[in-house]
């Protein structure tokens, strides 16, 4: 620990437990003791098992369903502010509730915004999280929140593919800027799926802007749920004369049907990050998992120490592969 620093502490709430452990490693030490109480009617009870008192604490937690994963990173957050926990900060690699970033129909709740509320009175002092749905939920915080990005990890597996004749595109154009992003940094030619929706999860029509022809196709969004965008995405383009159809998505939602959707469609691979566990036979749907652990663990030790966490958004330092923490 450097001198004038108080200690660290790392938890992990139990939807996220092996990444946290990814992470832990990472850093450099264990998880801290943490016990979860259930009671026969079904509500639980967190229980910190070492003292938190004048420490910086780390839960690490993502709020994917169902939402006792919110409620346990709320509780976990609560006790540590009780035991005298100096710096309180919440590592939530998915963030649930994104997707209600604003009122888009009458009479619905901005669940977001609400999510940040329950956190902030909780008791954090920071929020760590990737990728989220709407950048704009940053917004939505009155603490600092280190928004990472899983383009340092996506953009050097994908270089590492050599694929000729590369296309980038979004499979709608929600995701034209993340889209144009990584066609910047990888030299690739952009193309976007326009949808329209008759309602959730369910696809009315697509129609394609961008020339795929002959091109190796790399979908980019943010998250996959029910697989149905991405698969009409890549007939699409196979239509239209694509040799390949790849994706990359950060969190791996996963709904419904998704594998069998995955498995059932003309997607070469689908690669995702471990923000959100899956199952060890995914695989089998042609999914692979790249972690972010490393990526979590270096902007961790940056907060600890009061440092700039700006060098983690450049694709070229390589942090997903590589990571000393002395050096940083």
């Amino acid at each position: 620990m450097p001198s004038g620093f108080n200690p660290v502490k790392i938890f992990s709430g139990s939807g996220s437990r092996v990444l946290s452990e990814k992470i832990a490693t990472h850093y450099g030490q264990s998880l801290g003791e943490l016990a979860v109480t259930h009671f026969s009617d079904g509500e639980f009870q967190p229980n910190i098992l070492e003292t938190v008192r004048g420490c910086d604490v780390f839960f690490i937690q993502s709020t994917m369903p169902p939402a006792e994963n919110l409620m346990e990173l709320l509780l976990m957050i609560d006790a540590a502010k009780r035991a005298s926990a100096h710096y309180i900060t919440a590592v939530i690699p998915y963030f649930g509730f994104a997707r209600q970033d604003r009122k888009d129909k009458p009479r619905v709740a901005i669940g977001a915004k609400m999510v940040a509320n329950l956190l902030t009175a909780a008791g954090i002092h920071r929020i760590m999280t990737m990728d989220l749905h709407a950048a704009q939920i940053q917004g939505f915080f009155e603490v600092p929140v280190d928004h990472l990005e899983a383009s340092v990890v996506f953009i050097n597996e994908i270089r590492k593919m050599q694929l000729d004749n590369l296309c980038i595109a979004a499979p709608d154009m929600g995701g034209s800027q993340r889209a144009r992003y990584y066609s910047k940094h990888l030299g690739a030619d952009l193309a976007i799926c326009d949808k329209h929706r008759k309602r959730a999860n369910q696809i009315d029509e697509m129609r394609l802007i961008g020339d795929v022809k002959g091109k190796n196709i790399v979908l980019i969004d943010d998250l996959i749920d029910t697989g149905g965008t991405l698969a009409k995405a890549a007939d699409l383009m196979l239509k239209e004369g694509a040799l390949t159809v790849r994706a990359f998505c950060t969190h791996p939602v996963l709904s419904g049907k998704a594998f069998e959707t995955i498995r059932n469609s003309q997607l070469k691979e689908l690669v995702v990050c471990d923000t959100i566990p899956i199952p060890p036979n995914a695989h089998e749907s042609r999914i692979r998992v790249v972690s972010v652990a490393p990526l979590f663990a270096a902007a961790i030790n940056l907060v600890y120490k009061h440092g700039s966490i700006s060098s983690l958004f450049n694709p070229d330092n390589g942090v997903q592969t590589e990571l000393d923490l002395k050096t940083l």
